[in-house]
């Protein structure tokens, strides 16, 4: 994992943090969203999303880089879920190319969202999964989340809704 090194994007990672988005949606979700609707994802969509939240760190934005390639990024900020506590974080996304599944680069933006929420006087975090997808469920209760079986909801992705739930942890 020395290899791979997690800095605040730039501007100038805009187009690559899009690419990645796309990319990795296209693997990940290819048996829980139409076919139909991963075709139309749109880099150039996604790089006014990215060039954005870059712009006014809204949310904050980590890289991950392998030599001269972002192989994944990490968007996190205060949670966005009506009715949580000021000292709740939110990883809003978190990415990895496919190729780069299960080297640690996953591990290594966690890292970097969660002492970038202590930073910021956050003592717990959360996140949303869509149900069915098995491997970030995984990947993320290794890294100490619980579900929180309460918060199942049902939320469009695409031309379909999927049910999702939060996950929690905390960060002290």
């Amino acid at each position: 994992m020395s290899h791979v090194k997690i800095r605040p994007a730039t501007q100038r990672d805009v187009a690559a943090i899009a690419a990645v988005h796309v990319q990795t949606w296209r693997e990940a979700y290819q048996d829980l969203l139409p076919q139909a609707d991963l075709d139309k994802l749109s880099v150039e969509k996604r790089k006014d999303q990215w060039r954005e939240a870059v712009e006014f760190n809204d949310p904050q934005v980590q890289v991950a880089i392998d030599g001269d390639r972002l192989v994944g990024f990490v968007g996190f900020d205060r949670s966005r879920d009506p009715k949580s506590r000021p000292t709740t974080g939110e990883i809003w996304a978190i990415y990895v190319l496919p190729g780069d599944w299960d080297t640690g680069v996953g591990l290594a933006l966690w890292d970097a969202a969660r002492d970038g929420l202590v930073e910021e006087g956050c003592t717990e975090v959360t996140l949303w999964v869509m149900l069915r997808n098995e491997r970030a469920l995984r990947f993320f209760e290794l890294a100490g989340f619980k579900r929180e079986l309460n918060t199942a909801r049902t939320t469009p992705a695409g031309s379909i809704k999927v049910e999702e739930i939060r996950l929690k942890r905390s960060l002290i």
